[in-house]
């Protein structure tokens, strides 16, 4: 695996393939909505493993859906911080680094609505990319089960489909309406009984 991203570029590419928002993961539910779908990665929608039984169901279910969307093909996969500054440390505890130490920061995301500097918050987005095989985001996705990483996604190089895991599930994001329908359909046992899809 190399980094293979070019931070200027990547941005550039995500202004003009996703011009609705920034690639902050837990909006693409609601920015993409007519293309989105979740799938929960525990039965009866329990949120988080207790057992390795229970890691072994999370990343099959997670690795069945990105072998579906991106078997075959380069991706990026993309992991976040935030801190008060911009290059500043890491506001909380994250294995990020140590999960992720190949990946390039390639976008930041601040928020200065306060006036008070010491509320500033700066999302700081880091990519890698590699070829996509089964298992090799399993360290990642272990840590998202587990909420010790968090606004993790992985999207193809054209940044057609979009894989967000959370604790408890992940949000995806199709093409099109119709596909995210066959996708839907396709694990209909994952899905949760909520009338939103939530």
């Amino acid at each position: 695996m190399s980094t293979g991203v070019t931070p200027t570029l990547l941005e550039a590419l995500w202004r003009e393939r996703r011009p609705s928002g920034p690639p902050i993961a837990h909006t693409f539910r609601s920015t993409y909505a007519d293309r989105w779908v979740r799938f929960h990665s525990l039965p009866g929608s329990k949120r988080y493993p207790q057992s390795e039984d229970e890691y072994a169901i999370v990343l099959e279910r997670h690795n069945t859906i990105l072998d579906e969307l991106f078997t075959g093909l380069e991706v990026f996969v993309v992991t976040m911080d935030w801190s008060c500054t911009p290059t500043g440390p890491a506001g909380y505890p994250t294995p990020r680094e140590e999960l992720h130490p190949d990946s390039v920061r390639w976008w930041i995301e601040s928020d200065q609505a306060d006036p008070d500097p010491e509320f500033h918050t700066h999302t700081r987005l880091f990519a890698d990319r590699r070829r996509w095989r089964h298992g090799c985001a399993d360290d990642l996705l272990r840590a998202v089960a587990d909420e010790t990483l968090v606004e993790m996604f992985i999207t193809d190089t054209g940044l057609q489909r979009i894989h967000h895991p959370y604790d408890g599930g992940a949000d995806v994001i199709l093409t099109t309406a119709a596909e995210r329908d066959e996708l839907r359909n396709r694990h209909a046992a994952w899905l949760s009984n909520h009338p939103a899809g939530l």
